[in-house]
């Protein structure tokens, strides 16, 4: 792990900053969130993103842990950034939320979808002690925070138009 430590000490900093200041983007708007339906729902979803990635880069912080620890906690955050924000949409569809009808939810559930499953793929790799597993990870923070900055201007700039 010692080549990437620098890495995901990056990661745990910015990812904890993300989420503060999304933190404090939805209290700044929070009547409106409230009031609009299925935008609950995105706020919650927009919170899993980088707090999945601060604690993916949490645990590929702790030293000398075994590769099968690891493997698993990746995967495991992995499963949860995809499957909670997943429920949330599924919620906000059939509660007829119009925008996360078909096509509007395609772009949203691609973003999940593209940030968890490297978190996913890492987490078996590195299981399986396969070379260059946590490789795998750098497209999942890339996507992660993309997601997250995407979500945060929906319920900071879109929801006052």
């Amino acid at each position: 792990m010692g080549e990437w430590g620098d890495f995901f000490a990056a990661q745990v900093g910015a990812a904890a900053a993300l989420t503060g200041l999304v933190i404090v983007g939805i209290s700044i708007n929070v009547t409106r969130i409230l009031a609009a339906p299925g935008l609950t729902g995105r706020a919650a979803e927009t919170l899993v993103t980088p707090t999945g990635l601060l604690i993916a880069a949490s645990f590929a912080l702790v030293p000398h842990q075994p590769d099968a620890f690891l493997g698993a906690e990746l995967a495991g955050v992995g499963m949860a950034m995809f499957v909670i924000p997943a429920l949330i949409q599924i919620v906000a569809h059939r509660a007829g939320d119009g925008r996360v009808g078909p096509a509007a939810g395609i772009p949203r559930a691609l973003l999940v979808l593209l940030s968890s499953l490297p978190f996913i793929v890492a987490g078996v790799l590195v299981f399986v002690h396969a070379p260059g597993a946590l490789y795998w990870t750098v497209p999942g923070v890339a996507v992660s925070l993309i997601a997250t900055v995407i979500n945060a201007w929906v319920l900071l700039i879109e929801i006052l138009r």
